[in-house]
């Protein structure tokens, strides 16, 4: 059974710790004025003390990082836990972390992408809790103004029975980070578009959400921590939308890893299937596997509809999707929309 955080309002208390990659120095006056819009807005802000630093990639030593954690997701007097950025090591704390001890608190919100979404995955699956699959704190600040990104705090203050419907972005920043020299983000139009023989073809599914970045949770197939068939298992009646995105995969090593989740079983049974946008590199020889070749090769002989190029992933702006929560997914004509019950 999932169960969903209260409402996110005014008065609450949101902890900042970081439980993979820590706050660079370079990102500190965005990240500080960030911090100060929560609190000027009315939220309590606590900063932990694994967050300012990067040594080896990480925020701290993973048992401090795993401590940090357990004890804001155990505090009763925190209500969300945002961690600032994704990073690359978040899998050192599953063993460190007590997912059973989890499954029998109140569950309160937690909300990430990239790496943190290895941690999103089991507190949703194993402790039963509804997490958020969205933007970091570093990522936002208050002159952000596309309805996407400024919506992350209406879906948070959703209340539980009730729901909240999110709309496809009209462009998203295209970004290479593969390109060499780095080349600047453009705007690029927004087109979310079907695996089928019309790309433009009305796509409907419909079933509770589950997913991450694939780069990371792919790593979790055949663990305790990346069950998606007990999730799809417990719950048969309603469905299951699987959502992934590419984070920094070639053709190649995407379509292995594919591959290698159909024959864990990860597409068995499910309603549907959403791939967000690719950030990973393309490739340019015609002779060379492509991207779009990876998705069509492992993913068209799949028994559920599949939708890609969606707002959800590194190319952003992105939905914030609750993992658990039932949806109703539509696509149409490049644009589309999600409607989200917390039920």
């Amino acid at each position: 059974m999932i169960r969903y955080p209260k409402h996110l309002c005014p008065g609450a208390t949101i902890a900042v710790t970081a439980p993979s990659g820590g706050v660079r120095e370079n990102w500190r006056p965005k990240f500080d004025r960030t911090l100060q819009d929560f609190r000027e807005n009315g939220y309590k802000v606590i900063e932990g003390q694994c967050l300012y630093g990067h040594t080896k990639n990480v925020s701290a030593p993973a048992q401090e990082r795993a401590s940090e954690l357990m004890r804001f997701l155990c505090d009763a007097t925190v209500d969300a836990i945002f961690p600032p950025c994704g990073g690359d090591l978040a899998i050192e704390l599953l063993p460190l972390l007590d997912f059973d001890k989890l499954a029998l608190m109140p569950p309160k919100w937690v909300m990430g992408f990239s790496d943190i979404s290895t941690l999103l995955l089991p507190l949703t699956i194993i402790s039963g809790w509804a997490t958020a699959h969205g933007d970091h704190l570093i990522e936002r600040s208050a002159d952000h103004t596309e309805p996407l990104t400024i919506g992350i705090e209406n879906v948070l203050q959703t209340r539980i029975g009730a729901s909240v419907e999110q709309k496809s972005s009209t462009r998203y920043r295209s970004v290479d980070f593969f390109s060499q020299p780095p080349t600047p983000p453009k705007w690029t139009e927004t087109r979310w578009k079907s695996l089928g023989p019309d790309v433009d073809e009305e796509v409907f599914m419909k079933g509770r959400l589950i997913g991450g970045c694939l780069d990371r949770i792919a790593r979790l197939a055949g663990t305790k921590y990346g069950n998606i068939q007990k999730f799809v298992d417990a719950n048969v009646n309603d469905g299951v939308i699987l959502h992934l995105e590419n984070a920094g995969m070639r053709p190649d090593e995407f379509a292995r890893t594919l591959t290698a989740l159909r024959l864990h079983g990860w597409f068995d049974s499910i309603s549907g299937l959403m791939i967000g946008r690719s950030s990973g590199p393309d490739m340019r020889h015609p002779d060379s596997l492509f991207y779009l070749d990876a998705l069509r090769n492992n993913l068209s002989g799949i028994d559920c509809p599949v939708i890609f190029d969606v707002d959800v992933g590194h190319q952003r702006p992105q939905l914030t999707l609750i993992q658990g929560a039932l949806a109703q997914v539509r696509s149409r004509n490049g644009s589309g929309q999600v409607l989200q019950t917390f039920a």
